[in-house]
């Protein structure tokens, strides 16, 4: 799952510090003797008929708390406007579309800390579990979790099924599929060069992480048993040349690679659907839904799911409002069903509910999977139930992931080893963490 990272300058690993020890408790204005209707204004660059819909039903059954939303143009420029407003302590929104990494937003000092508002709804049991990490720093609330989308796997069932080869159930199983299918010059997966998601995905996968805390030290392992059981499968894959690396770059050649039959494994998640279904041809209605293959040794079915969620910036007026807007958008089936879009026939995906099986057929398209469609539907709520978050962000994360896109180039082109790759990333990570006058061990 690609992720988006944002710098964190050592001025600000105070306030991260701070925010690790698991002080405070929402700084926004006092909400509570707020006058009705309260206006919480919402930062988003999606469009107007995705999100507009769900503010209007909001506000039609709300006499309390009224939803604003105020179009930006894009990721970036949400950003640097958010940053600008915090700044000034004028204009500041109360929700903003994420985009970035919680601990290195509250590193910034962007955030506030919502615990006492988010955590009651988290104790009613109206989020599923998996969805609560990502919006967390240091085990404390500065978001409101809006989820995760599952992570399956699509196969061209009938390239598979034309040199006899059988459909993978673990990684082991994979490489042996793909080393069969490299007779016939098939490639079994895509390793883009600039995208290191897999590597990160197995890592999570495997139950591991590169970083957790411990009091206020941060503690980093790139060569933990976790990270180097996901290490062995992509090496594998690279040193018997049973990958691709078609760049995301080149977006049309990327789908016509895809729909050629030469490309025949795409782990994916359902809000991709959509873009195979509008742009394959030639193998429209070969490919069927998986389960994400699994570690030979794994105890359990396991998915990795790390989510999103909605900011609340520091200096929001409103908080708990907020909170509340946040909650009823992504947790309850009337905040759900308003945003369905009639053109596309879909919602938006529910990943923060415990049970989203009432809209998972919406997100299946008609077409890709011809007879199979029907089996997407398991394969897709087997990865919701068996879906963990493992995943814990440090303080560098944006550097240390630039570094890692480095490095993975290097990795899918043989010019080092998985394992050489982590070795420096855990100097580079510490020593970087220890210029910025961080408490690490590693």
């Amino acid at each position: 799952m690609p992720r988006t990272h944002l710098r964190v300058t050592a001025a600000t690993t105070v306030v991260l510090s701070v925010a690790l020890a698991g002080c405070g408790g929402g700084s926004g204005g006092d909400d509570t003797a707020a006058k009705g209707p309260v206006t919480v204004e919402y930062w988003t660059w999606d469009e107007a008929k995705v999100v507009q819909p769900v503010a209007d039903t909001f506000n039609a059954t709300h006499d309390n708390i009224r939803i604003k939303v105020v179009k930006q143009a894009d990721n970036p420029g949400t950003a640097a406007n958010l940053r600008n407003v915090v700044a000034s302590g004028k204009g500041v929104p109360c929700l903003v579309k994420n985009f970035g990494e919680i601990p290195g937003l509250v590193g910034e000092g962007l955030l506030d800390d919502v615990t006492d508002f988010v955590r009651p709804y988290v104790d009613k049991g109206v989020y599923n579990d998996a969805s609560l990490p990502s919006a967390q720093a240091g085990g404390r609330y500065y978001s409101v979790p809006i989820g995760y989308q599952p992570s399956f796997m699509v196969i061209n069932r009938k390239v598979y099924d034309a040199y006899g080869v059988s459909v993978p159930r673990t990684w082991d199983e994979l490489i042996t599929a793909g080393k069969e299918l490299k007779k016939h010059g098939v490639q079994v997966m895509n390793l883009a060069g600039e995208d290191p998601s897999t590597l990160v995905n197995l890592v999570q996968q495997a139950g591991g992480s590169w970083y957790r805390t411990e009091g206020d030290t941060w503690k980093v392992d790139f060569l933990s048993p976790e990270s180097l059981k996901a290490g062995d499968v992509v090496q594998r894959l690279v040193d018997n040349d049973l990958v691709a690396n078609q760049t995301y770059m080149d977006r049309p050649a990327l789908i016509n690679y895809f729909d050629s039959g030469r490309m025949v494994s795409l782990p994916t998640q359902a809000w991709q659907l959509p873009t195979y279904e509008l742009n394959y041809k030639k193998s429209m209605g070969d490919w069927q839904p998986v389960d994400l293959p699994q570690f030979t040794d794994a105890p359990r079915f396991t998915a990795p799911a790390h989510g999103t969620a909605l900011l609340v910036p520091k200096g929001c007026a409103h908080p708990k409002e907020a909170v509340a807007a946040g909650v009823w958008m992504s947790t309850t089936k009337a905040g759900i069903d308003a945003g369905y879009q009639k053109d596309t026939k879909q919602y938006s995906w529910p990943g923060a509910v415990k049970d989203p099986s009432p809209w998972v057929d919406s997100v299946v398209p008609d077409k890709l999977f011809g007879e199979r469609k029907s089996e997407a539907r398991p394969v897709i709520l087997k990865a919701v139930q068996g879906a963990r978050d493992t995943w814990v962000v440090g303080p560098n994360y944006t550097g240390v992931f630039t570094e890692l896109q480095d490095q993975w180039a290097k990795i899918v082109t043989k010019k080092i080893t998985v394992r050489q790759a982590l070795e420096h990333l855990q100097k580079f990570t510490v020593d970087d963490l220890k210029s910025k006058n961080i408490n690490v061990e590693g």
